[in-house]
């Protein structure tokens, strides 16, 4: 006999915000304290995208991709440069995520979280990699469920709802991110992205989307200038805490307990990336001072331009910094290279060299 599939009850839910109030107030505080920081930034691409990056290998990590963050940045900086198969698989999925992220942050200017939103978001991710073949941007036509590699339905742990329920399930959830109705938001975004992961609407990319909503909601409903807090770091370290509690939502209707690892996930990495963004900003202000002894127009150019790509070769930064005459360009990296800013990371190379930004690296890798 097939075990039974799952329909989770529809949104709202009944929650006990008494037993919550001190874990939603630490949670706000954090986030507001983030949003301070990031809010009176010069020019937020200074952090956005090294942060998306870090962002995009650790949620595609917990899928279990096997690229690092200095992988991602070495082969945006020579595609062509080495790598097996496998390894430009993972990274092209980390890059697609990054690329989805950046799309729903664009299109939130025009239009609200929707399904239409989210299948477009979905068929970034699977685009190419390993999932071109799992039905991009459609919600899955087949009953599937989660187990152990090469468990059959009966053994599994989990059976999401079937395929002819998650229109109407998604159009509830739909309609209730968009809605004023929850007192407050952050229990609102906990709810929904559990209500995500048990509806299970597709066939694969289910748990990248659902941490791509949570971004997305904070930054849509103005708790965050920039979307520049992610939650993948935290599910990934506390991987079975994050599947029980979600297990335990489904089986015992246990909102509480969910609610409050998700309000503590927020608070840590409200703080972690508030600690980060400190730590890069304070290396870019004291290469600031530093560059002013390089005597050139050009050189915040080139300092902006390392930030954003903290691994580089001269093709691929060349027009980031506008500098148009080629030699003051390469006189410019070469001054970088003897000031100790950048290292030439390919010393043995005349042609398309290739140059890391250690220090942000480092901090990044933190």
């Amino acid at each position: 006999m097939s075990k039974k599939s799952f329909i989770p009850e529809k949104l709202p839910v009944k929650v006990n915000y008494d037993s919550l109030i001190k874990e939603i107030t630490k949670a706000h505080r954090a986030l507001a304290s983030l949003d301070a920081l990031i809010s009176h930034l010069p020019n937020p691409e200074l952090l956005g995208r090294t942060m998306q990056t870090k962002e995009a290998v650790l949620s595609s990590k917990i899928e279990g991709t096997q690229a690092t963050i200095n992988e991602v940045f070495e082969f945006e900086a020579r595609p062509d440069g080495g790598k097996d198969i496998e390894k430009k698989k993972d990274i092209s999925e980390i890059i697609n995520y990054r690329e989805a992220l950046n799309l729903g942050i664009n299109s939130l200017e025009k239009t609200p979280l929707s399904e239409n939103l989210v299948k477009k978001l979905h068929a970034i991710l699977l685009r190419s990699g390993r999932g071109y073949n799992k039905a991009p941007g459609e919600f899955r036509k087949i009953q599937v469920y989660i187990g152990r590699p090469g468990a059959s339905i009966e053994e599994a742990s989990f059976v999401p709802p079937p395929s002819n329920e998650i229109i109407s399930l998604f159009g509830n959830l739909e309609k209730y991110l968009n809605s004023n109705d929850e007192r407050d938001r952050l229990v609102q975004i906990a709810i929904a992205h559990y209500q995500f992961e048990a509806i299970h609407p597709f066939l694969d990319g289910n748990g990248r989307v659902g941490r791509l909503l949570t971004s997305l909601f904070l930054f849509e409903r103005g708790l965050l200038s920039h979307p520049f807090l992610y939650l993948s770091e935290f599910f990934e370290e506390h991987r079975d805490d994050y599947y029980d509690l979600l297990r335990g939502v489904s089986e015992k209707k246990d909102w509480q307990a969910w609610i409050k690892f998700f309000l503590f996930a927020l608070t840590t990495q409200a703080q972690d990336a508030e600690k980060t963004s400190k730590g890069i900003l304070d290396l870019y202000e004291k290469y600031k001072e530093e560059i002013i002894d390089i005597n050139s127009i050009y050189a915040v150019n080139l300092l902006d331009a390392i930030f954003i790509h903290p691994v580089f070769s001269t093709s691929s930064i060349r027009k980031k910094t506008k500098i148009k005459n080629t030699q003051t360009f390469f006189n410019l990296v070469a001054k970088f290279v003897k000031a100790g800013i950048i290292e030439d990371s390919t010393p043995n190379k005349q042609r398309n060299k290739v140059y890391k930004f250690t220090e942000l690296l480092k901090l990044l890798n933190k």
